[in-house]
């Protein structure tokens, strides 16, 4: 049976398919202290739902690819924000406008502790 690989190898794997299909603004956050629903959070936008899609279908195929049996992918009907669970690497692919109003990189990019106070207030 072949091993999954390596969270820093998904994380690798994500950064160059997005940069790959011409994702926008991709920024990664180490989620070590934080939470231990993975090691590493990863957004991006695309221009508009069909690139949203083709960043999804990309992506999920190159991480099955690898070995990855299991990616859960939530939002890929709609495409306006789609969530991939890589187990160790949560992806989130917006849209501009979704992702400005969420503003995930804020509650995720606090430390710690202002992180658990933002999160349970919502």
């Amino acid at each position: 049976m072949e091993q999954a690989p390596a969270a820093a190898e998904v994380l690798d794997m994500v950064r160059h398919s997005l940069d790959d299909d011409k994702a926008m603004d991709i920024t990664v956050i180490d989620l070590e202290g934080k939470t231990s629903i993975g090691d590493y959070m990863v957004l991006a936008s695309g221009t508009s739902q069909r690139q949203v899609g083709a960043m999804t279908e990309h992506l999920r195929s190159k991480l099955k690819s690898a070995g990855l049996g299991r990616v859960a992918v939530e939002g890929a009907a709609q495409c306006d924000w789609v969530l991939i669970d890589a187990g160790d690497v949560i992806v989130h692919l917006f849209r501009p406008e979704v992702r400005e109003f969420y503003n995930l990189e804020k509650i995720w990019s606090a430390p710690a502790a202002d992180n658990a106070a933002a999160v349970s207030t919502h």
